[in-house]
């Protein structure tokens, strides 16, 4: 049961949905990360597409910059407004709203200027009481017209007032269960002075409240003040407008659908708000009030118009962040909103899209948590990316179409970090297994190859690819008589061999070169493959020149052990034995470049990351040469062509080797950039070409003569090469004897591996 468990359902699964519970818990919360990639994702759809302004019967008396340079500072006289009202009502008004409260007495009343002044001449005084109240004269206007007022909220009713003042009623109707415990709540509100209350035709609320960033994106059009549901002051404009008739209020379990008003539905979010689709800033909403009273407005400009009497001025401040990115005078807000009523241009955003983006995000997370540990990286990440795609669109068509808010953010933020961390998850088991292929083949191969096949495991398969490789062979010279030194202890000839192999694979390994295969003493590496290798020719010989100068450290280190070990060990005489016979480990070394075939060669069920082709075969033969010309690494043709001029180069001979008809052309390797500048190698090198051009000339005094420098100045180089000279004076010898035919080409057949 627990390995069915372990298999088909598995721990990171259970983690993972119960992590997509807890999410969905976080989503209903809807804490304030949340709903802040909500509302940019709904901000990102209003600026790529805002409302096309059309014009209705809605504007804005607007007491702007220009109004207040020419009519003065605000608060202007009531007795200014009434001359508004006035001239705006005989315009043809169909009702005027104000965003504006007037909840105390006018300081430009005559009364109130002569109790502010007790130094006014008796006479002026009694003249001057005898004259209109401004707030009366306001009232008249306001009973002439059909006037909407502002009213707007305060934090709490404890220290704004010593009287708390009751509302008026308000007439309304109830379609469902009662709104109240969803609807915004204002415990006191400012309403206007009791004379201007009386007259007016409504009263509606201007309160708005930002999200947590500072933007309006919502207007309530109903809520609670003192405990009782009131209208905001745009709905009750266009109540009063359309015949003063009661509105109702839709609810259902969920909180509200919406506000009947003239005789219309007009959705709302289940707290009554409204998220209204804006238009950018536009001054054909505006009328300055500056127009209006000095004449300057076109006739009938306001006939038939609901208008809004708010400011824009500047130093007023009365201005709000909106979803379009920049800050609008709240006045115009209010317009828009009723140009959305009016024109059913509102966003929608119904209750029943919570829902569809609960279940949305489930079914995403749950697709990802299901098929993740089963479809590779790119699979999973391109099948989750044309569903989140799939469903950004529709959400972004509802807007577009019809101004339906969907919100994509929270399923394409959860189906994000679910992929995120199956992926994580998948990565640590892959990372796992990668170590326990490394662990199980490291021991066999090269760790390059290792790391390619756990990035691409389906190399492992029979098959091969054309390259251009550089190969190697090494072999130890004199392995018999090691072999015979050891004969009473194998075990301890095992460890000589492992360490002695250790050193030649590091010199190779560290050169980015890859053990093909250990056969015995002898090693077989190549570069170039599996991974590429643009200076593959001169890795190698830099790994060739590692190798010989390891061993030779290597078997300064033995004697240096083995003499300490024979006065350690005077009364053991296999120790003593083996301690006096100490032979010096050589290593002979052929190197060769070419096109091979690489890769995994055997049966289906056993086989050998390795290279085939003519020049692997050259490459050995090379390094079966080394002991008869003397020279620890030759190299073919194709491989010293390639570093010529670099490194310091000898060439040896032209050679036909065994099995091969086309001679090739062999050089010593003596040394890296370093040999090669040195003079003396120079001198060794010249004298030497000298020495094959006379040979193969057949000029055998002057051979005689070259090779007796040539003698002299490898000495003088430190490579004395004794093998390689005697093998030439043996040549001139018989040469000198038999001489060649005709049709001798100076290529010398070997007969001997």
């Amino acid at each position: 049961m627990k390995r069915w468990f372990s298999k088909w359902v598995g721990w990171v699964r259970v983690a993972a949905f119960l992590g997509l519970i807890c999410g969905l818990i976080i989503r209903i919360g809807d804490p304030h990360l949340v709903s802040t990639l909500r509302n940019a994702t709904f901000d990102f759809y209003h600026q790529s597409k805002p409302r096309d302004y059309t014009p209705l019967p809605v504007a804005i008396l607007d007491v702007d910059d220009r109004s207040i340079e020419a009519l003065g500072q605000w608060p202007w006289p009531r007795t200014r407004i009434a001359e508004m009202v006035d001239k705006a009502t005989r315009d043809g008004a169909v009702a005027i709203a104000f965003d504006i409260v007037f909840a105390e007495p006018d300081r430009l009343s005559p009364a109130q200027i002569v109790a502010d002044n007790p130094s006014l001449p008796p006479d002026l005084a009694q003249e001057m009481l005898k004259l209109p109240d401004n707030d009366a004269i306001l009232a008249d206007a306001f009973a002439r017209s059909r006037i909407i007022l502002g009213q707007t909220s305060v934090r709490s009713f404890a220290g704004n007032r010593t009287e708390k003042r009751e509302l008026a009623n308000v007439q309304f109707a109830l379609l469902g269960p009662d709104p109240k415990p969803f609807l915004m709540r204002f415990p006191d509100i400012v309403q206007n002075l009791p004379e201007l209350e009386n007259v007016a035709a409504g009263r509606g609320m201007f309160n708005a409240r930002p999200d947590a960033d500072g933007v309006y994106r919502r207007v309530p059009l109903v809520m609670t003040v003192q405990g009782e549901i009131r209208l905001g002051l745009t709905p009750e404009l266009l109540r009063v407008a359309t015949g003063a008739e009661p509105f109702a209020v839709r609810t259902n379990e969920a909180g509200l659908e919406g506000v009947v008003l003239a005789r219309q539905l007009v959705p709302t979010a289940r707290d009554g708000t409204v998220w209204p689709y804006l238009t950018p800033s536009l001054q054909d909403r505006y009328v300055s009030a500056s127009d209006l009273i000095s004449g300057r407005m076109p006739q009938g400009r306001l006939a038939g118009h609901l208008v809004l009497v708010g400011t824009s001025a500047i130093g007023l401040e009365d201005f709000r962040a909106t979803p379009l990115g920049v800050a609008m005078a709240g006045v115009e807000i209010h317009a828009q909103v009723l140009e959305n009523i009016m024109a059913k241009t509102l966003l929608i955003r119904p209750n029943y899209t919570i829902a569809i983006e609960l279940v949305t995000t489930f079914v995403l997370c749950a697709l990802v948590i299901v098929f993740a540990p089963l479809f590779g990286a790119r699979t999973l990440m391109t099948s989750s990316a044309a569903l989140l795609a799939a469903f950004i669109s529709i959400s972004y068509f509802l807007f577009f179409e019809h101004r339906i808010l969907l919100d994509p953010s929270f399923p394409l933020l959860s189906t994000s970090v679910t992929i995120i961390l199956l992926s994580t998850v998948n990565y640590l088991r892959e990372e796992r297994q990668k170590r326990e292929i490394r662990g199980a083949f490291g021991q066999y191969v090269s760790r390059d190859l290792v790391d390619q096949l756990t990035q691409n495991q389906e190399k492992l398969t029979l098959g091969g690819e054309s390259r251009q490789l550089t190969l190697l062979f090494s072999d130890v010279r004199g392995f018999t008589a090691i072999a015979e030194e050891f004969r009473d202890d194998p075990e301890g000839l095992t460890r000589l061999m492992n360490q002695f192999l250790n050193i030649l694979s590091n010199a190779i390994m560290d050169h980015k070169g890859t053990i093909d295969k250990f056969m015995g003493d002898a090693v077989m590496a190549f570069w170039n493959a599996p991974l590429d290798n643009e200076d593959h020719v001169r890795s190698a010989c830099r790994a060739a020149l590692r190798m010989i100068a390891d061993v030779k450290n290597f078997n300064v280190g033995r004697s240096s052990d083995g003499k300490t070990s024979q006065k350690k060990s005077k009364d053991n005489d296999k120790n003593q034995r083996a301690a006096q016979t100490i032979h010096r480990l050589n290593v002979g070394i052929g190197i060769n470049t070419g096109q091979c075939v690489v890769g995994n060669m055997g049966s289906d069920t056993r086989f050998d990351y390795t290279a085939l082709g003519d020049p692997v075969n050259v490459a050995s033969r090379l390094e079966g040469q080394s002991r008869y010309y003397g020279a620890p690494i030759i190299l073919g043709q194709n491989t010293a062509y390639e570093v010529r001029g670099e490194f310091a180069l000898l060439e040896l001979d032209m050679i036909r080797v065994v099995g091969k008809e086309v001679p090739e052309n062999i050089f010593a390797l003596l040394g890296d950039e370093t040999l090669f500048a040195d003079p003396a190698y120079q001198t060794a090198n010249e004298s030497n070409a000298a020495m094959l051009a006379a040979y193969r000339a057949r000029d055998w005094d002057a051979m005689e003569r070259a090779l007796a420098q040539v003698q002299s100045d490898l000495m003088a180089l430190g490579m004395p090469l004794e093998a390689y000279i005697e093998m030439y004076q043996e040549r001139l010898t018989n040469l000198r004897a038999e001489p060649p035919g005709d049709d001798w080409d100076g290529v010398f057949a070997s007969t001997k591996k």
